[in-house]
């Protein structure tokens, strides 16, 4: 997953910066509303954590124009602002979830991971893909009851499989999820992985789409 860090408390943003790439995400981070828009404007995340009060701005009027552009991208609010009536403008501008500070990074993270869920059509963590079972909450994968041995960046690529079931992933759109781990990906990177996985997960679970890029198999 690639998320978009909005946040200009240091200490705070330093803590949450560090533990989504704990979880083996990929991550963003900017300090300014103006920083955020140009970062959306280039790049594709699956996920959007939002500071109300930045020093360009406030973060409601920031959301309220994501959605009315067509922006569907999951936003999680974090925020100093605990009143029932913020939850409710919040909410109500857009907002997915809405998160207290200080509030605890564990917690964060799987506020996170049911985000993301629902916005593949499947609250379920536990997915079943042939003869895989999947659980995205304990970042696992079974074949015929065996745990299987996948690396962070091999977990990271299978998920967005799993979360884009049925669609192509272009190599750029798995590039971009490799993002956290190096900040130069080599030209093949892609492909080794997808080898690897399809040893491991067997090679009928990733179609290759020739030309646009792959995609889960329905095997």
């Amino acid at each position: 997953m690639r998320v978009l860090l909005i946040e200009d408390d240091t200490v705070l943003g330093a803590a949450v910066r560090d533990q989504i790439k704990a979880e083996a995400h990929s991550v963003d981070w900017v300090t300014r509303l103006d920083e955020a828009g140009d970062h959306i404007a280039a790049a594709s995340y699956d996920l959007v954590l939002l500071d109300l009060m930045l020093p360009d701005g406030r973060g409601l009027p920031f959301l309220r124009e994501l959605r009315k552009h067509g922006d569907v991208t999951p936003v999680i609010i974090l925020t100093a602002l605990d009143q029932i009536s913020d939850r409710i403008d919040g909410l109500n501008a857009g907002a997915d979830d809405y998160m207290v500070k200080p509030f605890d990074l564990c917690e964060l993270s799987a506020r996170l991971a049911a985000v993301a869920r629902r916005y593949t059509g499947n609250p379920n963590p536990l997915v079943n893909i042939g003869d895989l079972e999947v659980d995205l909450a304990a970042r696992s994968v079974r074949r015929q009851g065996k745990l299987l041995p996948l690396t962070a960046r091999e977990w990271v690529l299978f998920e967005g499989f799993v979360q884009h079931p049925g669609q192509i992933l272009s190599k750029t759109q798995l590039e971009e999820r490799l993002y956290a781990f190096d900040t130069e990906i080599e030209s093949n990177t892609i492909e080794v992985h997808i080898s690897r996985l399809r040893k491991k997960l067997g090679r009928e679970k990733i179609d290759t789409v020739r030309g646009m890029g792959y995609r889960l198999g329905e095997a």
